[in-house]
């Protein structure tokens, strides 16, 4: 799955290859309702990341929504450049007065709404949207609010989990929750009530920095020129030397991390 790293750097490009221009054609595919979007010439006024969502704003008050999950992308071209993915996963075409086409492949969450209506008739998708915790890609990111957020889940909940919890905080997807996890040095696995509250702070400022640190590139870093852990299971532990471990979850997601300097470890809890 796209992580918010990936994300803040699609809508970076959406944002210039899109915005203050007008639309010449706006297609949406597999749409069950049949809606009907924005017409050519309306203006694509503005494009946001939120987590791991994108939105693409519209003059006439039209919002297009999208999550990638694992399978999504937004791809920019110029005129006449041929397409990376199949044209059978096309779930949406934006096409602008200068002639660049952003394409949406095969993202599973797409909808298409107007700005009162996610006020008036929330959607599954708009109620997705209000349920994030901050987004730590954002520069202005409170980290007091995600802690408050952390203490909600119950005790027993891993850390992991924790960290890819949404409704926490918005952008960690698996390869940060290892990465984070390894740079603190602490076990994925700690229950989040062993955990004291400057410990959750610092947790959540490391993450911050690592996706801050690669929102502008393509090859994700955070440690030396590569990653310390994720997708290195048996090989060495660059900090002790000892032999990285990886597991799956139920929902088949899997962790990394080092035994040997991420022990079982807990500390004590504030308040």
């Amino acid at each position: 799955m796209p992580e918010g790293d990936t994300i803040f750097r699609a809508a970076t490009q959406l944002r210039t290859a899109l915005v203050g221009k007008r639309l010449v054609d706006f297609e949406l595919r597999r749409d069950p309702r049949g809606r009907r979007g924005p017409e050519p010439g309306t203006e694509v006024t503005a494009v946001q990341a939120s987590g791991k969502h994108l939105l693409v704003h519209f003059g006439d008050g039209h919002v297009l929504h999208t999550h990638m999950q694992m399978t999504g992308a937004w791809h920019v071209y110029r005129p006449a450049q041929r397409w990376r993915r199949p044209g059978h996963t096309v779930r949406v075409i934006v096409k602008v007065d200068d002639g660049t086409t952003a394409v949406c492949f095969a993202a599973p969450v797409v909808e298409l709404r107007r700005e009162r209506d996610a006020r008036d008739r929330p959607t599954p998708a708009t109620r997705m949207l209000e349920r994030l915790g901050p987004d730590l890609c954002a520069p202005d990111v409170d980290l007091d609010a995600v802690v408050e957020r952390i203490a909600k889940l119950e005790p027993d909940t891993e850390l992991a989990a924790a960290l890819l919890d949404q409704r926490v905080a918005a952008g960690i997807g698996n390869v940060f929750k290892s990465e984070v996890c390894w740079a603190e040095r602490i076990s994925p696995f700690t229950p989040v009530g062993a955990i004291d509250a400057p410990t959750r702070w610092r947790i959540y400022e490391t993450a911050c920095a690592q996706l801050a640190s690669n929102l502008t590139t393509e090859r994700r870093t955070t440690y030396g020129d590569g990653l310390a852990v994720y997708r290195r299971a048996g090989r060495r532990c660059p900090r002790c030397g000892g032999k990285i471990a990886s597991r799956r979850d139920r929902a088949q997601r899997s962790t990394y991390w080092c035994p040997g300097c991420q022990p079982d470890s807990v500390t004590s809890r504030d308040g």
